[in-house]
């Protein structure tokens, strides 16, 4: 633990050199700075509507989201919300309104990785042939292989290089699936319930190091899940979907690393979900 020892000044270089002690002990005390977000894209939508059919799925959503946020979508089944990360993705057309990108309107395939609760590896490709998949058209260039390489070790699965998916674990095949988004160094990622499908240490597990990766890299995150805690251990902000519109919008103002189980995450919990279940007679359960 680092200590600030006590000073008594006798002059003005006296004062100036305490003024340096204690701007050096408050450095100390904060958590350890983000990676450069300068690549990271920030996103604003307005008036998007989405439509299948007869039935409107979303109804008017306008969202801005800084360069390099984290933001958590959270939502009961059907409510939209794996809807909106499709159309921020570019994997669904809008029926109206806009999705920018930075400053101006772009193609999402040029910014956007996605991240699904099913790895869809590829069965016949060993797992460094499943992560250069990430690099699209970049896939033949020379330093494909080193910079798959460099994606596995970030998500500790180097040593997997040569193996066939068919024999990874569920977490090691989602860790492989995450090197394949990451490899091509997205701007944003987008995750879409990713973590749903794994067990509860191993989904622990998976939660630390999108929470490393993020750091690390310095990307625009946008997770879609229906676990409240995830949410709130994972994002900067927390958007509560219902009925096709954004019904709330809540800072989770925490410093990181964030101690699951605190009570200050449990109290945040514990108001999204009364949100969430104020419709359904179930609020007696929070």
């Amino acid at each position: 633990m680092q200590q600030l020892v006590r000073l008594v000044p006798s002059n003005a270089e006296s004062l100036q050199a305490m003024e340096l002690i204690r701007s050096a002990a408050t450095v100390l005390d904060q958590p350890p700075d983000r990676a450069d977000t300068s690549r990271a894209l920030s996103l604003t939508i307005r008036g998007l509507r989405k439509s299948f059919g007869n039935n409107e799925v979303l109804r008017g959503i306008d969202l801005h989201i800084p360069a390099g946020q984290s933001v958590a979508i959270v939502g009961k089944s059907g409510c939209g919300k794996s809807t909106l990360l499709r159309l921020i993705a570019g994997l669904e057309k809008p029926t109206a309104g806009v999705i920018e990108f930075g400053d101006h309107e772009g193609n999402p395939s040029d910014h956007v990785r996605v991240m699904f609760q099913e790895p869809r590896l590829l069965p016949w490709a060993r797992v460094l042939s499943n992560v250069e998949v990430g690099l699209g058209r970049n896939r033949d260039s020379d330093d494909a292989k080193s910079r798959a390489e460099e994606a596995l070790e970030e998500v500790g699965l180097k040593e997997k290089r040569d193996q066939w998916p068919a024999v990874l674990s569920g977490g090691q095949k989602q860790r492989v699936a995450l090197a394949r988004a990451l490899v091509s160094h997205p701007r944003i990622l987008a995750f879409d319930e990713p973590l749903g499908a794994l067990d509860a240490l191993t989904r622990i597990s998976m939660q630390r190091l999108l929470e490393r990766v993020w750091h690390d890299q310095g990307f625009t995150a946008i997770l879609v899940t229906h676990d409240v805690s995830e949410a709130v251990a994972l994002a900067d902000r927390v958007l509560v979907i219902e009925d096709g519109r954004i019904a709330q919008d809540i800072n989770v103002d925490l410093l990181r690393p964030r101690q699951r189980g605190s009570a200050d995450l449990a109290a945040l919990e514990g108001t999204i979900l009364r949100e969430l279940l104020k419709e359904t007679g179930d609020l007696a359960a929070t």
